[in-house]
């Protein structure tokens, strides 16, 4: 519809067309809505199993890494 028709319009025209335009942008948005609902079910699956791999255990640092990490801690001595 052109903006020119919009102003051949009368109040009550315009105010049914806001009216059955608000209806019809309710339904859309609940219809998006559902279809993101069953989106998100969807993964939600492969969240559920990120979570149990995340659970095992960290390995444990190397003897060597613990070493140099320890020797960097040690301060300097100024040289004179």
């Amino acid at each position: 519809m052109a903006k020119n028709d919009l102003d051949l319009l009368s109040i009550e025209e315009l105010a049914a067309l806001r009216e059955s335009a608000t209806d019809k942008l309710m339904e859309k948005v609940a219809a998006r809505r559902a279809e993101l609902e069953a989106e998100l079910e969807k993964l939600s699956q492969y969240d559920k199993l990120a979570r149990k791999s995340q659970a095992a255990p960290v390995a444990k640092a190397k003897k060597s890494d613990e070493q140099k990490a320890d020797v960097a801690k040690e301060p300097v001595a100024k040289a004179a």
